[in-house]
């Protein structure tokens, strides 16, 4: 059993595992660079993915230049509550375009005092030779702060898809996650429970592999350094912990509802009544499973999601995102269920 102290919660949260790294609260800035995505632009397709907003999961990003966008966000909080603060690339591919555009954006976020990393979501496909580079070379210059992959797998079952037109097979998430754990990026993997058609196994299935291939990258760096070699010097709330090898050994996977937004195609289909809409308890219940069977080092960066209410079809229910989180918790307590003990 983990020897890290959840802080009350079933499962090792983000907030958590910021807390044991920085002794402090950390919070995410989400920002729009302007990017497109191969499944818009034409390069793969013109629609987007089936479930994806006109805004590309950027919802809720601002639209300025990087470092507004930064300020503006900086802005919101209180500085006695906030310090510290990770940028979070969100609109559609944020590896997609000239590296020298990625390296200047990249470069401004990580460059300013109250940014501790950046978390950038991408497509697998959209990890070249040069982008590699990229990000190699910037965790060398940056290496007091982090550089985190955020990848949209979904499913790894190929018919679900097909159909929410991902333009992918599984090999390539494999080979990329593969490239970024050699030069030790970590990734944080994105899985959507109740695509169209899959059965409570079928996501299932989903989350043991993510599970199974993080810990296949975990065990390869414990073999050299453990885990957790300071936890005591984490507690102290020092900002420069990197040395001692936690910050190396994340790997991080996102639990994403699925919602049925406005202007979707998945919309359309949720009309025509060709799917069935999880409600809360359902949802609850496969989280729980969920988090029983995905191992307790991995990070746990979200259990539910947020969609925007003004596009937010269905299921309604999920726009209150702390009535779910109170829910679930307390349905973990009733059952004892904790990560990692299917």
């Amino acid at each position: 059993m983990t020897d890290i102290d959840w802080l009350g919660k079933p499962y090792y949260s983000l907030d958590a595992y910021f807390k044991h790294t920085y002794g402090e609260k950390c919070y995410k800035l989400a920002v729009d660079a302007g990017f497109t995505c191969p499944n818009r632009d034409g390069s793969l397709d013109t629609r987007g993915c089936v479930f994806c907003s006109a805004g590309g999961s950027g919802d809720f990003a601002d639209k300025y230049d990087i470092n507004r966008q930064i300020e503006t966000g900086l802005a919101r909080f209180d500085k006695t509550v906030g310090k510290s603060f990770v940028i979070y690339f969100q609109a559609y591919t944020n590896t997609y375009g000239n590296v020298d555009y990625l390296r200047s954006i990249y470069t401004e976020a990580l460059s300013h005092e109250q940014i501790i990393g950046i978390s950038i979501a991408t497509r697998p496909d959209c990890l070249g030779d040069e982008v590699i580079a990229l990000l190699e070379e910037l965790k060398s210059r940056f290496s007091d702060k982090f550089i985190w992959i955020e990848l949209g797998l979904q499913t790894i079952h190929e018919k679900t898809a097909e159909y929410i037109r991902r333009k992918y097979p599984l090999s390539v998430y494999e080979e990329a996650v593969q490239r970024l754990n050699r030069i030790n990026i970590p990734v944080i993997t994105h899985i959507i429970l109740g695509l169209p058609n899959e059965t409570e196994e079928m996501m299932l299935d989903t989350v043991k592999y993510v599970s199974n291939l993080s810990v296949k990258f975990l065990n390869k760096r414990t073999a050299k350094a453990p885990i957790i070699s300071n936890i005591d010097g984490y507690r102290t709330g020092s900002k420069n912990n990197m040395t001692d090898g936690k910050y190396n050994y994340m790997c991080g996977i996102k639990l994403q509802l699925l919602h049925v937004l406005s202007g979707t195609d998945l919309a359309h289909d949720y009309a025509e009544g060709s799917f069935h809409v999880l409600d809360q308890e359902e949802y609850i219940n496969l989280v729980i499973k969920c988090l029983q069977n995905i191992d307790e080092r991995i990070v746990i960066h979200r259990v539910t999601g947020d969609g925007p209410k003004k596009i937010l079809i269905a299921p309604k229910w999920s726009g209150n995102k702390k009535a779910v989180l109170n829910a679930l918790h307390k349905r973990m307590k009733e059952l004892d269920a904790r990560q990692g003990t299917a």
